[in-house]
């Protein structure tokens, strides 16, 4: 009797050495626990996010994904169908996910986040939304004991808008949240269909881990670098941004991790296609990039009839 013991004793002890071994390779739980909480409030609003915590998890620290819907900063929100499926089958491979809440400062307004939309209101709503998102992160590592989770290992993700707030928000130099272990940088970013408004903000101190998912003929937000919505000089819009394949370039030459993923002839869809059909890039993204550190340059391309007439002509998407 004493003998089984000791040896189920020793089969749960490899178990759990190969499981931690293999954490965020693969899906390893089945039952994931939602939990919504105020990171903030401001104009009035309460700003929620809901945490997805994989349940019976005895690691003390955790790598978490915080998520940004879509929406042109005037819709969406965190916690859609699509979304919660999203969010709990990354939290099954054993990652802290949060899905947040941020201000919708266009919500309403007749011009939305087109070309009618003064270029300074368009830099502004971002500049709130990155607040915000700056604001989730503090609450999460504030509250990182509770949570299991490990400062230093927070990706952002987002889509669209979404986007474009986590892009320009994991780009800079590392934050000060009053930790013992110092600042923090953000240790990888996702964006679906994001932009950035200046590749200065890429350099050697801010540039991280990136994995970036674009259509060639994205009408709205720029695969490449043109103008937001491709609104016409002189529009009260105009603005002129930098997208995936930009941004992979830059990052390029700093010679930091970054995986392209373009689908050739695709539009503006690719904001969320990847949550289904790319799950699987994104969670070898998450683990081999960030979590192992063992990233390196990736192009992937998807094959499509690109309208190179319309835009930028891309040599391996016209042959």
């Amino acid at each position: 009797m004493q003998r089984n013991v000791k040896l189920l004793f020793l089969f749960l002890l490899i178990t759990q050495f190969a499981a931690g071994q293999d954490r965020y390779a693969y899906e390893q739980f089945e039952e994931i626990r939602v939990e919504t909480a105020t990171y903030a409030t401001k104009d009035g609003e309460n700003l929620d996010m809901d945490i997805y915590l994989p349940q019976y998890d005895n690691e003390p620290e955790r790598a978490t994904i915080i998520y940004l819907h879509g929406g042109g900063f005037s819709s969406g929100e965190r916690n859609s169908d699509k979304i919660k499926s999203f969010c709990t089958n990354l939290a099954s491979y054993g990652y802290v996910v949060a899905s947040i809440s941020y201000r919708l400062t266009r919500k309403g307004k007749a011009e939305g986040f087109g070309c009618n939309c003064p270029t300074q209101v368009k830099i502004n709503t971002i500049y709130s939304a990155s607040e915000d998102l700056q604001d989730a992160a503090f609450f999460l590592i504030e509250n990182r004991h509770q949570y299991a989770i490990n400062p230093q290992q927070i990706i952002l993700a987002g889509s669209s808008a979404g986007a474009e707030t986590a892009l320009n928000t994991a780009y800079q130099p590392p934050y000060c949240y009053g930790l013992d272990s110092g600042p923090v940088s953000f240790a990888g970013v996702i964006g679906m269909a994001g932009a950035i408004a200046d590749t200065m903000a890429l350099y050697d101190e801010s540039a991280i881990p990136s994995l970036l998912f674009h259509g060639s003929d994205d009408p709205l937000v720029p695969y490449g670098s043109a103008p937001h919505h491709y609104c016409k000089e002189g529009a009260p819009g105009y603005w002129l941004l930098h997208g995936s394949h930009t941004i992979a370039e830059k990052l390029k030459q700093l010679n930091v991790p970054c995986w392209l993923h373009t689908s050739c002839g695709a539009g503006h869809e690719l904001h969320s296609q990847p949550f289904t059909d790319y799950f699987d890039v994104i969670t070898e993204f998450c683990h081999q990039f960030v979590i192992e550190k063992n990233g390196d340059q990736r192009h992937t391309i998807i094959e499509g009839e690109h309208n190179a007439q319309r835009f930028n002509d891309y040599n391996y998407c016209s042959q």
